[in-house]
């Protein structure tokens, strides 16, 4: 069904000082679901979406959500101006928060789509079609793009790729702190192998005061995070430009339990939901899905981190992932193998 109904976003707004990466194969609908639960706040992304899905896709499939994950924002992947407007309207018919446009994905069928980070090199294509989604829709429209391409190393790149886009009316940049190497790389390697130049967005703020800086990539220490942010308690130089947001990628996905410390780094007030009560709340979402169509195995998988780092976290993976466990597709599965672990903690 549509999503079209009123919803009120937090008291403050729509806060970008924490969101969680948009991730192939990842943050589908139930990943968001589970991510919500620890950080109420967060600002949740969809999967890339290309505006080939949407023109030729069925469309509640790509977009539909529940209520509870707002804030959420609708990341789609295209260049061509007419079909993001298209793409974009209908974000905004569904109720989405804001439209990311992606310009970084390294993946070399972005080469074919002509979206991703290939798009680096094109920047008044991409500030053509910012303008054309922002006089289409009263949403926010952000951008998501990377530090350079391939051996392309030179600051002014990525400054004159934010400076046009901004002048197209974008105030809102997610700098993922890597070069993208569209050939010879594996998607996954460009996650790991260029390094990371964290530097670069922090003279993007410094050259962008107006603008709003989130930094992307490698990120999984809060200490680190709250220095990068000013809010270690250590005095600021006066000359330091200070980021505005963080996007957590892999690490919320491996260990979701980082959102929450997060979400008490950024909003201390918030309740923070006892592992029981995440349980709780997983079961009768799963209950709800399963009953639509879903399979429980496409909710564990997003669940296997849960817990890492502490005791029983090995048997929790192992009995979320039993393909025996999960043939009856019982969303009673989650209470027993949390059940089970407790059990074993205790004998400890």
């Amino acid at each position: 069904m549509m999503k079209n109904q009123q919803h009120e976003l937090p008291a403050a707004g729509l806060s970008r000082q924490l969101s969680v990466a948009p991730m192939m194969d990842w943050t589908d609908r139930h990943c968001r679901f589970f991510h919500r639960l620890f950080a109420p706040r967060a600002l949740l992304y969809t999967e890339m979406v290309t505006t080939g899905a949407l023109q030729h896709g069925e469309h509640p499939r790509h977009l539909d959500f529940e209520d509870v994950e707002h804030p959420i924002a609708l990341q789609l992947g295209g260049s061509e101006p007419q079909a993001l407007v298209m793409a974009a309207k209908l974000g905004e018919r569904w109720g989405y928060d804001e439209i990311n446009l992606n310009c970084g994905c390294p993946s070399e069928r972005v080469l074919k789509g002509a979206f991703g980070a290939c798009l680096m090199a094109e920047p008044q294509t991409v500030a053509d079609g910012v303008k054309a989604m922002r006089d289409a829709v009263s949403l926010p429209v952000t951008v998501k793009h990377r530090i350079g391409i391939d051996k392309v190393v030179e600051y002014s790149f990525v400054r004159d790729f934010v400076g046009t886009v901004r002048d197209a009316g974008c105030t809102t940049f997610i700098v993922h702190a890597r070069n993208a190497i569209l050939k010879g790389l594996s998607p996954r390697e460009n996650r790991e192998i260029p390094p990371l130049r964290y530097e670069v967005a922090t003279q993007l703020k410094r050259d962008f005061p107006d603008c709003e800086i989130v930094l992307n990539g490698g990120l999984d220490q809060v200490g680190q995070i709250a220095g990068l942010l000013g809010l270690d308690g250590a005095p600021t130089p006066p000359d330091t430009a200070i980021l505005d947001g963080v996007m957590i990628g892999r690490e919320a996905y491996h260990r979701p339990e980082v959102l929450a410390e997060l979400s008490q780094l950024f909003w201390p007030g918030e309740p923070v939901l006892s592992d029981e009560q995440i349980i709780d709340a997983m079961t009768e979402y799963a209950a709800r899905r399963v009953a639509a169509g879903d399979t429980i195995r496409s909710i564990t998988r997003h669940m296997l981190g849960f817990g890492t780092g502490r005791r029983g976290s090995r048997r929790w993976r192992q009995m979320m992932s039993d393909p025996k466990l999960l043939a009856p597709n019982d969303p009673g599965l989650f209470r027993r193998a949390w059940a089970s672990i407790e059990q074993d903690r205790q004998a400890a």
